[in-house]
């Protein structure tokens, strides 16, 4: 499967540029022959720009996730909606299963090469150092997975990153590729290189990470695309600049690494 970060440059309460973009993106990657396209987080709205959050929620039935439907459709690829601000009242209404009757979450939409919605994921850890997130944000409570070209799909959100558990959770689950669409700022480049890594080396299974690119007010985003696979290893980087990542991936190298080096059957939970 042919995996496609993109890694766009995302202007702080600016959605029409920036769903311009994510449009131009997936298509330029279709192009490519991707078979699965993501996104960064809120992508649409920029992470930072906290002002607008409520005033850019919409339901997973708005016109941002359905003009993405669309163009998954038109482009006839998977595609990883990177995240947006879901207005959950209006979700409930329109009969979706939320965490919370109102209010906010940072939901990222999974689509299949038919348009069709196969997961949905509301960011489970929110960020309380210098932001607003945790006082503007429902956290989200439940793991879905979905089939793609052989893969086990799981999803997580930027922070998420700092949270082990949660992704031993997706490998109990199944997940051979998590995906974390991402907004992850200077100065803690390190981090972001780091963890992502232990994610992979510590559940023997791709972790691909889709950051954003530019600066939103006094942040700056620090990009570092990257895929790793199993063992690891970098198949796939950026720097800091608006680009497409683009790695061949095989859902067989997770079985053979995970047979090659059994560490998740020697667990023990006690």
């Amino acid at each position: 499967m042919k995996l496609a970060l993109a890694q766009l440059d995302v202007e702080a309460a600016r959605p029409a540029a920036n769903r311009e973009r994510a449009v131009d993106a997936v298509e330029a990657a279709a192009d490519r022959g991707a078979d699965l396209v993501a996104l960064p987080e809120l992508w649409n709205v920029g992470y930072f720009a906290f002002d607008a959050y409520s005033r850019q929620a919409e339901p997973l039935g708005g016109p941002t996730l359905t003009e993405l439907r669309d163009v998954a459709a038109d482009n006839d690829v998977a595609l990883l909606a990177g995240s947006v601000v879901e207005d959950l009242e209006a979700s409930a209404d329109a009969g979706e299963a939320v965490p919370a009757d109102e209010g906010l979450a940072n939901t990222a939409v999974l689509f299949d090469a038919a348009g069709d919605r196969r997961l949905v994921y509301r960011k489970h850890h929110l960020f309380g150092y210098d932001s607003a997130e945790t006082e503007l944000l429902t956290a989200g409570e439940t793991l879905q997975t979905a089939d793609v070209c052989g893969f086990t799909v799981g999803v997580t959100t930027c922070y998420d990153l700092r949270f082990p558990e949660l992704y031993r959770r997706l490998a109990d689950a199944g997940v051979t590729l998590t995906v974390v669409p991402s907004a992850w700022p200077y100065p803690r480049v390190e981090h972001f290189e780091t963890l992502p890594r232990a994610r992979a080396v510590e559940n023997l299974g791709y972790v691909a990470t889709v950051n954003g690119a530019g600066e939103q007010g006094d942040a700056e985003l620090v990009g570092r695309s990257t895929v790793y696979d199993p063992w690891g290893t970098t198949l796939a980087s950026a720097a800091d600049d608006p680009t497409l990542v683009t790695a061949d991936v095989d859902p067989g190298r997770v079985d053979d690494v995970r047979d090659d080096f059994p560490a998740l059957r020697d667990r023990r939970d006690d």
